[in-house]
């Protein structure tokens, strides 16, 4: 079976009334937790995104208390789990700014740990990565933010 084009969709959905929407929208919200946790951002956070950045800021908190720095091996695989929570949030928000908020936040609190990260390749290319991609965004932002952030960025 050949999925349909976004037109195609588009398309469909302006022929649809009201309650076929809100019904279509309710089944595809069932079936993953990705598409609940979008629509729940679109429908109540996005209104409001420096909120939304401190609840996602929260959240990686209690990740990061939770993280093993005895083991570097359990301790990589935490950082990962975080950065890809951390990632999937910032895919639901379209700013920049909250995408270089949160990585930011998150590179601060891999520095806090006090890991030492020359004893494993994987935890500084993890955290290079980061790094990296808070410089490309940085670079599409407008000057006056470019240098507040680059302010932080020399911080971590």
């Amino acid at each position: 079976m050949k999925s349909a084009s976004v037109k195609e969709i588009r398309q469909e959905l302006e022929v649809l009334s009201h309650d076929q929407l809100v019904q279509l929208c309710l089944r595809l919200v069932k079936f993953k937790k990705e598409t609940k946790e979008l629509a729940g951002y679109l429908l109540f956070n996005a209104h409001n995104e420096p909120e939304y950045v401190e609840s996602v800021k929260e959240l990686l908190e209690e990740m990061f208390a939770e993280v093993s720095i005895k083991n570097l091996y359990i301790a990589k695989k935490n950082l990962r789990k975080i950065i890809r929570t951390a990632n999937r949030y910032i895919r639901y928000s379209s700013e920049a700014t909250t995408e270089i908020d949160l990585l930011i936040f998150v590179c601060k609190k891999m520095k806090a740990l006090n890991i030492d990260f020359n004893k494993s390749v994987q935890l500084q290319n993890l955290y290079a990565a980061q790094i990296k991609k808070i410089n490309k965004i940085l670079d599409t932002l407008h000057e006056d933010l470019r240098y507040d952030y680059q302010r932080e960025i020399d911080q971590i």
